[in-house]
């Protein structure tokens, strides 16, 4: 699992001691000394790691939401009234009295309930709450207004600029959040990737049947298994007969997510009907168990055939119901006849087979930035386990996996060693 954290260069140690409780994540570190730097250095993560989730401040967060993926698991950290509470407690061992003084960033509920416990005047309390709009420059006369009107001794910023800016002439207490409030939050996203990534390998069914008469359906159902089987989306599933009608086709939900374009069309519908001069409907279910996926896919597959057009639906034992989902859409990496001029080419450089390297960029798109075994590369391709070690040795000589650390499988023995798919990168 990788998570990003892009915070403030002087933040940095602030943010490691807060993760060293933390295992079995990798950190990727974006740290800026501008403001204006963040959008461009959080993009450059994005495109060079494949970040399972991200953790930011406000401020960056509202600087790169524009770049950032709709489905990628973001915390916005912000300071807590714990954070605030210490800020003061810091005024007071320093002589300084809890009020008047003037506050940015935090939220007014927050300032309200930490004022109320500590039986503070909040009269006496000015408050500037967070605005993405907010430049530096503002929130600077906003306390020197405060400081003007109230006499204060000090303020209470979460802003690194304005620590700057006051800096040799008004003491800044910092309200940034500390160890405690990062380690909650991070270990709060950290669980909350792997309740989406447990999801997302949740077991699933999908159900193909040839709704025309074909004057031979055994031929037509053979020649559909073999176009799944072709089609590098398809290469980590396990695909067999169902009835002369369709074949039956066993994944997670994350992989049917993806040929479908999160439930939204299945183009591999038009090349079959282009390619076998077969209709051909889909339906797909997600449940507890095998069987009830397949009952459940069977009944998505048995409303597809009651439409006009080829579609497919989908049926999840919470009720669910998803559909129609057409043939149209971006087409899926078919290599029933080609694989592609830079398949082919790679595929020559390294000494694979085109479609051994089209079933191993599609297990990297299913990985999504996730380690690998050779045993479990092996068992992907099905293939023998010293087979696998040794496509781990032909790829690690061209560069397309990365090695990334190791894992204890069983108590007794060498820990294996980890590997991450980087055929993607090398593509580009």
């Amino acid at each position: 699992m990788v998570i990003g954290l892009v915070i403030h260069a002087s933040h940095r140690s602030r943010f490691e001691a807060a993760a060293l409780t933390l295992a079995g994540v990798t950190l990727e570190w974006v740290t800026y000394e501008r403001e204006d730097e963040i959008r461009d250095r959080v993009r450059d993560l994005l495109d060079r790691r494949n970040v399972a989730g991200l953790l930011l401040g406000p401020v960056p967060y509202a600087r790169s939401r524009d770049v950032l993926p709709a489905d990628l698991p973001v915390t916005v950290l912000r300071s807590a009234g714990l954070d605030l509470a210490l800020a003061w407690c810091r005024a007071l061992t320093e002589g300084w009295p809890a009020t008047p003084v003037s506050i940015d960033t935090f939220d007014r509920e927050t300032i309200d309930e930490v004022a109320h416990a500590l039986e503070l005047d909040r009269s006496q309390i000015a408050c500037l709450p967070f605005d993405p709009k907010q430049r530096i420059e503002d929130i600077v006369e906003f306390h020197r207004d405060a400081l003007r009107m109230s006499g204060g001794a000090y303020l209470i910023s979460v802003r690194t600029g304005v620590m700057d800016a006051f800096a040799g002439s008004v003491p800044v207490l910092s309200g940034l959040p500390g160890p405690t409030t990062i380690r909650a939050e991070l270990h709060e996203l950290a669980l909350r990737i792997q309740s989406k990534q447990a999801n997302e390998l949740r077991f699933a069914a999908g159900v193909f049947l040839i709704t025309n008469h074909s004057p031979d359906l055994d031929r037509a159902r053979i020649g559909l298994m073999n176009m799944l089987l072709n089609t590098p989306e398809f290469a980590d599933c396990w695909i067999e007969d169902r009835d002369r009608r369709g074949v039956v086709v066993f994944a997670h939900r994350a992989l049917f997510e993806t040929v479908t374009h999160s439930w939204s069309s299945l183009p591999v519908l038009a090349q079959a009907q282009e390619t076998l001069g077969v209709r051909v409907v889909a339906g797909f279910g997600i449940g507890a168990s095998a069987r009830t996926c397949v009952a459940l896919a069977e009944r998505a597959a048995a409303r597809a055939e009651q439409d006009a057009a080829p579609g497919a639906y989908l049926i999840e034992d919470s009720g669910v119901v998803i559909g129609p989902m057409g043939p149209a859409g971006t087409p899926l990496s078919f290599t029933y006849r080609e694989h592609g001029a830079d398949i082919e080419e790679l595929a020559r450089n390294v000494g694979l087979s085109p479609a051994t390297l089209s079933r191993l960029t599609a297990i990297e798109r299913s990985l999504n930035g996730r380690s690998v075994s050779p045993s479990d590369l092996a068992t992907s391709l099905g293939i023998t386990d010293p087979s696998g070690r040794r496509l781990i040795r032909k790829l690690s000589e061209h560069g397309l996996v990365v090695p990334d650390g190791s894992a204890q499988v069983n108590r007794k023995g060498r820990p294996t060693r980890l590997y991450r798919l980087a055929i993607s990168e090398t593509r580009r």
